[in-house]
């Protein structure tokens, strides 16, 4: 890292990770074109899920090639008048894998409802019912991650 002094270890990027409301995440596909796309993880046994559809453009390049990075932006605060930023953010690089055990795909989810639609244990039960077999989940095993913190002077 270029700026060594806002370096931040693995436990403060992974509080920006669960803290996020969404992460960018990076592939490439099987003819090397990258690919970024926004999702909403949560972290959970210390790895990174997300859902998604059942088949689609970034599950072809996971099957090509299951090395990922998972990018997010903590808060963030514009300082024009100093041309800067003030930020935390984090990086995750690993590798990914979509989720075919049932309970572990069924706690990815419930955690993922429970992080985004806080709408009560009983009613996310009934939507994880009904939406598990047709929803995507994906594992990203964290291999290396950092942080990053500008908090200014």
């Amino acid at each position: 890292m270029r700026r060594a002094e806002r370096e931040r270890g693995a436990e403060f990027a992974l509080e920006i990770l669960k803290k996020s409301e969404y992460a960018t995440l990076s592939t490439v596909s099987a003819d090397g074109e990258p690919y970024g796309v926004p999702v909403h993880i949560v972290v959970l046994n210390g790895a990174i899920y997300f859902h998604c559809a059942a088949e689609g453009h970034k599950l072809d390049n996971i099957a090509a090639n299951p090395n990922v990075c998972v990018s997010a932006v903590g808060e963030m605060r514009l300082v024009p008048e100093n041309f800067t930023t003030r930020y935390e953010s984090a990086i995750a690089f690993g590798r990914c894998a979509l989720v075919t055990d049932a309970e572990e795909k069924h706690a990815a989810l419930v955690a993922i409802c429970e992080k985004f639609t806080p709408v009560g244990a009983e009613k996310i039960a009934s939507v994880v019912e009904r939406t598990l077999e047709k929803t995507g989940i994906c594992r990203v095993t964290i291999e290396r991650i950092t942080g990053k913190q500008n908090e200014g002077e």
